[in-house]
């Protein structure tokens, strides 16, 4: 029997025997280290990344990677909708053994060159700055796959389809899904007046505006979503007029001047950015250097921080995105103002 299926069974039998003494008792408890509530089938693990990987192999099974952190809105909606789906639960688990980690979290984690974290330093030494975001690693346990943000249900198991088929190496993730996952959506790019203008010369001019880069395809549900309700929003727009922003499609042929000066086509330079899938934004400051992206479709509150996270330059002396949501979110509370994550 496995350590995880022997830690797992233990930790069944203690609910279990909770369960006998009634609700009183299992609302004392310490709290889980987890962020938000984490599926009974997750691997409870000692975190130690190269031996999980190692020993899932065994089974044929590779290690799936969940941060998530508390009153996290995107969480909870994989957690109650994608992972209540018995076809999407029994695929994942068929194929995957699945670990929790807290963005915030404190738990000592061992990564696969034996350097050791806590849970918040392992998400940053992986670069992970949204929750929920899943990481897919291979037998080695080196990361293949990132998903990041709440994916519905349809697109969450096309994307299962293309780490479960080893794709990663073959077809780029957004390519995959254009196929498998398709949308009703517009079958034009959606035009917005200030969206910059050929030809594309995108250097940054001394004292200039940072510029903010709109991948997106055709076909794109999300991105359709991003301007007919991110875009419109009021708090959204002030920050927009603080950049210059263009936007191209994933197959765009369009002959751009990157920030650095060299130039290619829109698409071969999206390829090199790796733009796994749409809408992405890839923010540049000043001096020409990408300073943080975002991918895929997040909400209004959160499409209006991370361009404010850029403008402000608050990415400087704050590098996790989270926590300067967090310390917006909670200054907005205390001067008296409704906040609403996923709204």
């Amino acid at each position: 029997m496995r350590r995880g299926t022997i830690r797992r069974s233990a930790c069944g039998a203690l609910l279990a025997l909770a369960s006998l003494f009634g609700a009183g008792l299992a609302t004392a408890q310490t709290p889980s280290p987890h962020a938000i509530d984490i599926p009974p089938w997750f691997l409870d693990s000692f975190l130690d990344i190269k031996d999980e990987a190692a020993s899932v192999a065994k089974d044929g099974k590779r290690l799936l990677l969940y941060f998530g952190q508390d009153g996290c809105p995107y969480c909870r909606e994989l957690m109650q909708t994608s992972f209540t789906q018995k076809a999407i639960v029994d695929k994942t688990r068929r194929h995957f053994e699945a670990v929790a980690l807290n963005i915030f979290g404190d738990r000592e984690v061992t990564w696969i060159d034996g350097q050791r974290f806590t849970e918040k330093a392992f998400a940053r030494h992986l670069k992970v700055q949204f929750t929920p975001t899943l990481l897919f690693l291979d037998e080695q346990g080196r990361v293949t796959t990132r998903l990041n943000g709440y994916w519905p249900p349809h697109r969450l198991s096309a994307a299962l389809d293309y780490v479960i088929a080893r794709q990663h190496d073959q077809l780029p993730l957004a390519e995959h899904l254009a196929r498998h996952a398709p949308e009703a959506a517009r079958a034009q790019l959606n035009e917005q007046p200030w969206l910059m203008r050929a030809p594309f010369d995108l250097r940054r001019k001394p004292r200039g505006k940072p510029l903010a880069v709109l991948f997106e395809t055709r076909h794109c549900q999300a991105c359709d979503e991003m301007h007919g309700e991110g875009f419109q929003r009021a708090e959204v727009r002030t920050q927009l007029a603080r950049f210059d922003i263009a936007r191209f499609a994933l197959d765009d042929r369009t002959e751009v001047t990157r920030p650095d000066g060299s130039r290619s086509s829109a698409s071969a330079w999206a390829r090199e950015l790796r733009i796994a899938y749409t809408p992405t934004v890839v923010f540049f400051d000043a001096g020409n250097h990408e300073v943080f992206r975002f991918e895929g479709y997040v909400r209004p509150f959160h499409l209006a921080s991370a361009f404010e996270y850029v403008a402000q330059g608050a990415y400087r002396t704050q590098p996790e995105f989270q926590r300067f949501l967090q310390h917006k979110a909670d200054q907005a509370r205390a001067s008296g103002k409704p906040v609403d994550l996923w709204r």
